[in-house]
């Protein structure tokens, strides 16, 4: 039911000595890619913003140091196939760790935010904003589907999108062991950056019941009908003993970024009420650093996104002297 992640395929953070970061960086106009870029740069990244599609390989191949790419509809020759087939080709390169994020906001805080500072769309010469906001939204849609990590800034201060991507994507200096315990999808690939996967298959399927179909792991009646399959107790007993016993290794060990992840037939459903069950008792048994919590299908519909299970540690509060 469980398995480590392949040693080529790397983790968001806590990189393999001599292997490179290459980062795509997209998602919708207003959204924060900008920010997400300079946060990036201030952690060491060398970033280039909106090259040519035809140029990535060459960027991708010359950089001596962990590289984000911006890219987003101003880009030239920019085509969502094109570039998840570039995406495909830097996934080729030896000693490399490739990943997609995907900026997103709900429309109307994207009106809000070209309303407050008067830019232009880059799909709209004149009128509203919102028919361009709807195009880019289609014309990206590709790459939402297929990102490895959503983030929809919508109610997201700028200090707490900077802590995201500092956790996700730099040192966490001294607060040990991060965890991310993400619920995904089988038929849309595995966590490239899961370090262990826990297959939730076997169990009930919500899905088949008229009522329950439509909802998620967050509702309450879906958790019910999960945790009264005769086989739950045991598995989810099973990940927690397992977890317990691996996570304070890990620590020892020094590793900085460990993905927990738990796959079932769409990702809404079974995997989503593991990852939150496992959210509230984890804290209280193993000692981590801080934990999120990622539905990457909820993430890609809309439904949800990242959130704290233990924020990091706010080092103005920090009391060791």
């Amino acid at each position: 039911m469980a398995s480590a992640n392949h040693p080529e395929s790397g983790s968001i953070s806590g990189y393999d000595h001599g292997s490179r970061r290459i980062l795509i960086v997209t998602g919708l106009s207003g959204a924060g890619k900008s920010s997400i870029l300079r946060v990036l740069e201030d952690l060491g990244h060398e970033v280039v913003d909106n090259p040519p599609l035809n140029l990535i390989q060459a960027l991708a191949s010359r950089a001596g140091q962990n590289l984000a790419i911006g890219i987003d509809v101003r880009s030239r020759g920019f085509e969502a196939s094109r570039v998840l087939e570039e995406l495909e080709r830097l996934r080729l390169l030896p000693d490399c760790s490739v990943q997609l994020l995907y900026a997103t906001a709900e429309p109307e805080i994207l009106l809000r935010r070209f309303t407050a500072t008067r830019r232009r769309h880059p799909l709209v010469t004149s009128g509203t904003i919102l028919p361009g906001i709807e195009q880019e939204t289609a014309l990206l849609a590709p790459l939402r589907a297929n990102a490895d990590l959503v983030i929809d800034t919508s109610d997201l201060p700028s200090p707490e999108l900077r802590q995201l991507i500092e956790t996700r994507f730099g040192s966490t200096g001294g607060e040990g062991l991060t965890v991310a315990l993400m619920s995904f999808a089988y038929p849309s690939g595995l966590p490239r950056e899961a370090d262990m996967v826990f297959d939730a298959r076997f169990l009930r399927n919500p899905h088949y019941d008229p009522a329950l179909q439509p909802m998620t792991g967050l509702d309450e009646a879906v958790v019910q009908y999960v945790k009264s399959d005769p086989a739950y107790p045991a598995f989810f007993g099973h990940i927690q003993s397992l977890l317990e016993l691996v996570l304070p290794r890990f620590v020892a060990e020094g590793k900085k970024y460990a993905t927990i992840a738990i796959g079932c037939s769409g990702g809404r459903h079974r995997s989503v009420t593991i990852v939150e069950e496992l959210a509230r008792i984890l804290p209280k048994t193993v000692p981590v650093g801080p934990m999120m919590v990622l539905h990457r299908e909820l993430a890609r519909k809309g439904l949800a996104s990242w959130r704290w299970a233990v924020p990091p540690q706010d080092p103005s509060q920090d009391t060791t002297v």
